[in-house]
């Protein structure tokens, strides 16, 4: 998408044929038309005042001016009925520039002060008031958090005023969806950035209804006027049991929103009492038996190229009454199971299955799938691989072993042997999170690896300080003096991608590109990105950002 900077003075005319009259006049007075939030929408109503009445709400979702022409004085108090926020007799052009210049004054402070609290918004404190309020009454209360992703791009290409235009535009329709809940048991907050709060006093089917609404809502395309803008939306419900405690649910509904490579749109956080790990296991059995887990697919992005070439492997579990567990909980309950080495082989053989099938289109990715530091542990592991692999028909040299932060490896001598057979056979050799918890500098020293894949939390840094962006540039010269070609997981902004890149980093995945997909997605993804194709950033780019 084209850059350009949204003009201080923007104004859209209607009808046509007003337009064509006075666009130059309005022109040589330094106002340029657009469509996309005008800071001023002027309409001729001199003829009828349908046109007017039909933008008064459009008008109001852009906290635009809505500047009415009218015949007389009687006009002008039918326009204001209408939705006008200004009117004008007639059309003589210092009183027409006149009132333009109130309209856009009264535009520009409705916008400022929509900024610190938007309409239906509520004030500081209300939310955690509201909460302990309903909670004393016995209602089951829940928590949504919803974050707009690539808000930076939209930001990034069209400027401040469009970003700012579209966020209102957003909040319209999360209030339209909460419209069946009523005023009385909602609070609607806004957070940092493009994050939305919603506290909810709902059983459970109708939170459920309600999610489903907004999600729906986001999903449509915003228009910019200069294109058709695809935000997309991650959402983290909380809930809490009648009279449950409540205290924690907007820290527990944004922590659901954590990007920890899973990738659905919505996602349950975690009740505070948990299901018992035992009753996981026992229905984890018959999970595997029923082929319930789900594999999806995050891409990997070259950077160098901006082509989509590989892809990681998920399993997602929909737990009929918890909802859905990703890979963290299934290995818990699996190990509580002792079905560690067969949740294990299970996800394999899925994910390898799945890409067997995969068109043509798909036929070049790479797929990497997570094996745990127990499998590569046991003895048989490196045949059982190799043989599925080869029971999918898939290359071994499309396929990667991705260990996952799982557990210490006990004995790297071992791990290593198994890895190293692995390589031999064309099999490569990625480790996962590093920079947090288990993955250490030892990792690097005594296992055979092809790629390090840089934990979400260090992508995060890249954007931050200099201090964090030093440490960031430091493991990424470290892996390309080992050999070691570097991923950099979670990354959701422009800038953040254009920084990795400007320090050599090699791939990266995130909701920049797409959350995990099912191979029906994955397949209508990559058509599309091969027409239009995403090129690595520029070096001017990349250095404005340095």
């Amino acid at each position: 998408m084209p850059a350009f900077t949204t003009p201080t003075y923007t104004i859209a005319i209607a009808p046509d044929a007003a337009r064509a009259a006075l666009e130059p006049l309005l022109a040589a007075a330094g106002w340029v038309s657009t469509d996309t939030a005008p800071l001023v929408r002027l309409v001729d109503a001199r003829r009828e005042m349908t046109t007017l009445a039909a933008l008064a709400g459009v008008a109001f979702e852009e906290q635009s001016g809505l500047l009415a022409i009218v015949t007389n004085d009687a006009a002008r108090d039918t326009a204001y009925d209408a939705g006008a926020t200004h009117a004008v007799v007639g059309d003589e052009p210092a009183a027409l520039l006149r009132s333009l210049r109130f309209a856009g004054r009264h535009a520009r402070r409705v916008r400022r002060q929509a900024r610190a609290r938007r309409i239906d918004e509520a004030a500081p404190g209300e939310v955690a008031r509201f909460l302990a309020a309903r909670a004393a009454d016995g209602t089951a209360l829940a928590m949504i958090a919803i974050r707009l992703t690539r808000f930076d791009i939209v930001n990034a290409a069209f400027g401040r005023s469009t970003g700012d235009a579209l966020l209102a535009a957003a909040f319209a329709r999360i209030v339209e969806a909460l419209s069946p809940v009523a005023p009385r048991d909602r609070q609607i907050a806004r957070g940092d950035g493009a994050l939305f709060e919603i506290a909810l006093a709902a059983d459970e089917a109708a939170l459920a209804t309600v999610v489903a609404a907004i999600e729906t809502a986001l999903a449509r395309p915003f228009d910019t006027g200069d294109a058709m803008v695809n935000l997309g939306a991650r959402i983290g419900v909380a809930r809490a049991a009648n009279g449950g405690q409540v205290d924690d649910l907007p820290t527990r509904a944004r922590e659901a929103l954590e990007p920890a490579r899973d990738g659905g749109a919505v996602r349950q956080a975690a009740r505070s009492h948990a299901a018992p790990l035992a009753r996981l296991a026992a229905d984890l059995h018959r999970a595997i038996e029923r082929q319930e887990i789900a594999i999806l697919f995050q891409p990997q992005v070259t950077l160098a190229s901006g082509a989509i070439t590989g892809v990681e492997a998920l399993a997602r579990w929909d737990h009929p009454m918890l909802g859905i567990l990703g890979a963290e909980t299934l290995f818990a309950a699996a190990d509580r199971a002792d079905l560690g080495a067969a949740l294990s082989e299970h996800i394999l053989m899925r994910a390898l299955g799945a890409a067997s099938d995969w068109p043509a289109t798909l036929a070049e990715l790479r797929i990497s799938v997570n094996v745990t530091a127990a499998d590569v542990a046991r003895p048989d592991f490196v045949a059982r691989f190799l043989d599925h692999v080869a029971e999918s028909g898939i290359a071994r040299a499309r396929v990667t072993a991705e260990i996952t932060e799982t557990g210490l490896i006990g004995d790297l001598d071992v791990a290593a042997a198994a890895l190293g057979a692995l390589r031999e056979q064309e099999v490569r050799v990625a480790i996962d999170d590093f920079g947090t918890g288990y993955s250490s500098l030892a990792y690097l020293k005594a296992l055979p690896l092809d790629y390090l894949k840089i934990d979400r939390s260090l992508t995060r840094d890249i954007a931050g300080s200099a201090r964090d962006r030093v440490i960031v540039r430091g493991v990424i010269a470290m892996a390309h003096a080992l050999g070691l070609a570097t991923i950099a997981e979670g990354v959701e902004t422009a800038m953040e991608r254009d920084l990795l890149a400007g320090e050599g980093c090699d791939l990266y995945q995130g909701y920049l590109c797409a959350g995990a997909l099912d191979s029906a997605g994955l397949a209508a993804l990559v058509a599309g990105w091969m027409l239009n194709p995403r090129p690595s950033p520029a070096l001017s780019t990349i250095a404005a950002h340095r």
